[in-house]
Formats: structure tokens, sequence, C-alpha cells
């Protein structure tokens, strides 16, 4: 299992009249938690695109338990349960607030694309093989 985590201020724009951060938004920190996830193994979202491969949004899913406030301080935990094998990657993505209480949870399914062939393609092998350290069962 692979978990990187970063941290987000709730910023003023992004609340409703009620100081709570705004439903649509948080789809945005899952991608910012996918981002820095992936910067950490050592790429970028740029260089990806550099290497022919593109990462849309196939499905999205989010779960509110409680909300996220202006000025909190969120961690976004971005994990990867399982090693892709194919063409689909799916990020799961747990908000806390500054209390670690767990604010929302969501499920945020990409595809490895390449836009030359018009075509799904799997992760690149360069990224594969930073994950798969990280996925080595231990036999003891």
């Amino acid at each position: 299992m692979y978990i990187a985590t970063t941290q987000i201020r709730v910023r003023y724009g992004e609340t409703d009249q009620m100081g709570y951060l705004y439903y649509g938004n948080y789809a945005l920190y899952y991608e910012v938690g996918r981002a820095e996830a992936i910067r950490d193994l050592g790429y970028t979202y740029r260089e990806l695109e550099e290497m022919g491969i593109m990462m849309p949004v196939a499905e999205l899913s989010s779960h509110y338990f409680r909300p996220a406030l202006y000025d909190n301080l969120i961690t976004v935990k971005t994990i990867l349960k399982e090693l892709p094998e194919g063409p689909k990657i799916q990020f799961h993505s747990e908000l806390y607030n500054e209390e670690g209480l767990l604010l929302n949870k969501g499920i945020t399914t990409l595809v490895f694309y390449d836009p030359v062939q018009k075509k799904k393609t799997n992760m690149p092998v360069e990224l594969y093989d930073r994950l798969a350290p990280f996925f080595v069962k231990n036999h003891e």
C-alpha cells in the first residue's frame, strides 16, 4: 500500500455562506493529494504528459461525514491500496481536520491514456517500478 499526505488550508473563497468548504471543492483537494503523491514518487503530472501519458478521471465518489471549515488546516491522505495492473488506477482520499477527525472519504478512478494513439494504455514502467516496492509482501 502506498500512502502520501499533504496539507491544505481552507481558503475563504472555497467556502459557502456557512463557512463550510463547498462540496464541489473536495474533488480539487483530492487532485492536490494525487499530484503530491505522484510528486513524492519523483514525478509530476507534467512529466507524465511529456512521457505521452494523460490521466483523465473516469469515476469519482465522495462521502461527507463532517464539514471542513474556513481556515482549517486539512490533511489530505492519498492511498493506493492496489498496484495497478491495467489501464486504471484508483486513488482513495481521506480528509482530516486539525483534531484528526475524518471529514470526508473519496475514491477517484483515473485511466492512463495515450493521446497520440487515442486509447487507454498501461501505467508507465518507470512509475510502476517506483510504486512496486510499496506492494511487496513480507515473507518472514
